[in-house]
């Protein structure tokens, strides 16, 4: 499957980029139609550049990343282990 990556246009929203990436993934299966499991599939590509962005805001400060986000530190804990993701930590 095609990585999450919408090219969002100045004046588009989120909501209208995965739309657009949603109409055409949805157009790349014979039927029109994607095999099961596509929520996880979805959820997971967008979650890795949202979790990766907040740890890379932070310099890897999972703590002040887990506030950006509005998780509780040991989710966000969880998801870094399940969807294995590299934390880098840099000073400052």
């Amino acid at each position: 499957m095609a990585q999450f990556a919408p090219a969002l246009l100045p004046k588009q929203s989120t909501n209208d980029a995965v739309k657009l990436y949603l109409s055409s993934h949805f157009q790349g299966f014979p039927d029109g139609v994607p095999p099961p499991g596509l929520y996880h599939r979805i959820l997971k590509e967008i979650e890795i550049p949202l979790l990766t962005a907040a740890l890379a805001a932070t310099r890897g400060n999972q703590i002040r990343a887990a506030d950006l986000l509005g998780l509780n530190r040991n989710t966000l804990r969880k998801k870094i282990r399940d969807l294995e993701i590299q934390v880098y930590r840099s000073g400052g």
